[in-house]
């Protein structure tokens, strides 16, 4: 068997790259996902800045070859610091005609082009919609570096020898395309002959078919003269420590962890599955050890409503969705609110309305965060910006809610929960304290006797001896906590709840503004446009223009001090993945004229089209 020893260094010339943009597309069983994540952990281990894009289907299988079964995998890498999956391919790897079909308008000119040649047989062309076969295309060979490589073959001859079916050597040919591209982009295989031998451990024949055709791939690309040379980027000059790639998802839960295990309380999560935020689940079911508790709920309703028990109990309760799951929450909510109980909310966002394309993201629920819950209902909302940034999100999530006995709803998406970046694992130590006082003097004890500085009411464990007290739905009389329908103090406690989200201002630093304090234009972003939007602004600051940004991520309260920076610029921006949503708020909020820039397609906002939306605003000016 394959002892997974380093293959030889390429002969062929090598040319120096700044950074690439790669993309896996095929069908939905081709394994794709398998492919790119392991070619995001050979990126990883090569020392370069990444972000990537994992782009699958809803159905759990579509039909073979068809359009909307297609699968695919994006990453940008390079040796500078990288913003976003990329705009536009540099290399695109077309396992069928449906891939073929569906990616090729995102490949550069001149850009590289492999094709799995034995794909592309009568009924996978007519699948696909065309009525000749695109290899055969004069033009797309005099716009593209087109490779036709018989990957499926190729695969099959080096697992000859093997046992195996027919159709499992026909499932190995994602590594054999794993290996080509790893060979023309210089990417080390050994961690991915570490992780086939560790996922396939219980079947020995599959760990050495996925090595050797993780190995002829790479030896093809060696060897066949249509590869003329290979690429190299070098590491990036990343801050130190130790760093790992991670995605949104995996972030979320293990900011939660880490809250549970500071703050000392065991955690309740309680979800309904859902795509995205399923995965959530799945993750921390695995962490048992640290005081984690999941349960399965029946429907949305239910898994908010176990939270809120658990939180009740004194301790941390948290459940996730998406937009569909959300609305189906709001109820809930509004008894966390009603009772002033800490339990967490994230709403993975995608795109909709209903069950829409859930698969692919969006962050169209902000309006539904802030006002989709009867009556007046404030909570507070965060939003991270990166995949690496939804750790410390979930984190200060858990701080804010039992800090200030407070719902609070974090508002990821698609993008940031299935992305991967990246990410310095932070010392346990320099994460802020999460201070949690249980009430057990019943001495001048009642439930809504609040704390001066943050309005929270106390928080008591169940069956402590002469703290019993009435909790529910109905309004309750200030500080005695008594059901109350009394009109002053209705409006009462309707500010008081209020005013204890707003003083949550007092925990936002100061806003950090990317470019000068004054200019012609403030470029306004929240969530995972972060990159987007750094990314054009900073191309704007190299042309010499007066722009800056800056990223929004306490969505309620705002931060205190993003009024006066607004004051500062002639024009104000804010693009988004929906149809103007924070650009409504901030017009209210603020009076200034702030525009939107839009779109919904069920993508993260290009870099381009941005830089494109402020070079047009600079433009009017003039």
């Amino acid at each position: 068997m394959s002892d997974g020893t380093p293959v030889s260094a390429p002969k062929k010339p090598r040319r120096e790259l700044d950074r690439a943009v790669v993309r896996f597309a095929g069908d939905s069983g081709d394994g794709m996902q398998v492919t790119g994540e392991q070619f995001t952990t050979e990126t990883a281990w090569a020392g370069n800045d990444l972000s990537t894009l994992p782009n699958f289907p809803a159905e759990i299988r579509a039909p073979a070859g068809t359009l909307f079964g297609v699968s695919s995998f994006q990453i940008q890498f390079g040796r500078h610091r990288v913003y976003t999956p990329g705009d536009r391919l540099d290399c695109l790897v077309a396992m069928n005609p449906a891939a073929l079909k569906t990616n090729l308008s995102d490949l550069k000119d001149g850009g590289l082009l492999i094709l799995n040649t034995n794909s592309f047989d009568q009924k996978n062309l007519d699948r696909a919609g065309y009525k000749t076969n695109p290899m055969d295309d004069s033009a797309l060979a005099g716009r593209y570096r087109v490779h036709k490589v018989e990957i499926s073959r190729l695969t099959k001859e080096a697992l000859e020898d093997l046992s195996l079916g027919t159709k499992e050597k026909e499932r190995c040919k994602n590594f054999f395309s794993l290996g080509l591209v790893s060979w023309i982009y210089t990417r080390p295989i050994e961690p991915t002959v570490t992780w086939i031998k560790k996922r396939f451990a219980k079947n020995l024949e599959m760990v050495e078919a996925n090595i050797r055709a993780l190995k002829a791939g790479y030896h093809f690309g060696e060897t066949a003269e249509i590869f003329g040379e290979c690429y190299g980027i070098e590491p990036a000059e990343l801050p130190s420590g130790l760093y790992r790639s991670i995605t949104g998802t995996r972030a979320l839960a293990w900011g939660l962890l880490a809250a549970a295990q500071r703050s000392g309380l065991s955690m309740v999560y309680g979800a309904y599955p859902i795509t995205p935020a399923s995965d959530i689940l799945h993750e921390l079911a695995q962490h048992k050890r640290f005081r984690v508790r999941t349960f399965q709920a029946e429907d949305e309703i239910a898994a908010v409503g176990s939270v809120i028990g658990a939180a009740f109990g004194g301790a941390i309760g948290v459940c996730a969705t998406s937009g569909p799951g959300l609305a189906l929450k709001a109820e809930g909510m509004g008894l966390a609110v009603m009772a002033e109980l800490p339990i967490v909310v994230f709403d993975i966002q995608r795109a909709g309305p209903s069950t829409g394309m859930p698969t692919k993201t969006e962050q169209a629920d902000l309006l539904q965060a802030m006002y989709g819950r009867s009556s007046e209902a404030p909570v507070v909302i965060l939003a991270p910006a990166t995949p690496g940034d939804c750790f410390f999100v979930a984190y200060e999530a858990v701080r804010l809610a039992v800090k200030y006995m407070v719902p609070v709803l974090v508002l990821s998406d698609g993008y940031l929960a299935n992305g991967a970046e990246p990410w310095v694992i932070p010392n346990p130590e320099s994460l802020p304290e999460i201070s949690v006082g249980f009430r057990t003097e019943k001495e001048g004890f009642f439930p809504y006797v609040r704390d001066e500085a943050t309005l929270a009411r106390p928080w008591v464990r169940p069956g402590t001896p002469g703290l019993e007290h009435q909790i529910g739905g109905l309004e309750k009389e200030h500080i005695t906590g008594h059901v109350s329908y009394a009109p002053d103090n209705h409006e009462l406690m309707v500010k008081l709840r209020a005013e204890k989200v707003r003083r949550v201002a007092q925990e936002i630093p100061a806003t950090t503004i990317n470019g000068p304090s004054a200019g012609d234009l403030l470029v306004v972003g929240w969530g995972g446009t972060l990159g987007a939007i750094t990314g054009a602004v900073e191309e704007a600051q190299m042309e010499g223009k007066a722009v800056a940004s800056v990223h929004i991520r306490h969505m309620n309260p705002l931060p205190p001090d993003l009024g006066q920076i607004l004051r500062q610029y002639r024009r104000v921006l804010v693009p988004e993945i929906n149809s103007g949503q924070l650009v409504r708020l901030l017009r209210a909020e603020y009076l200034v004229d702030a525009v939107g820039f839009n779109r919904v397609r069920g993508l993260p906002l290009a870099t381009s089209e941005i830089k494109e939306a402020i070079d047009q605003i600079l433009k009017e000016k003039e």
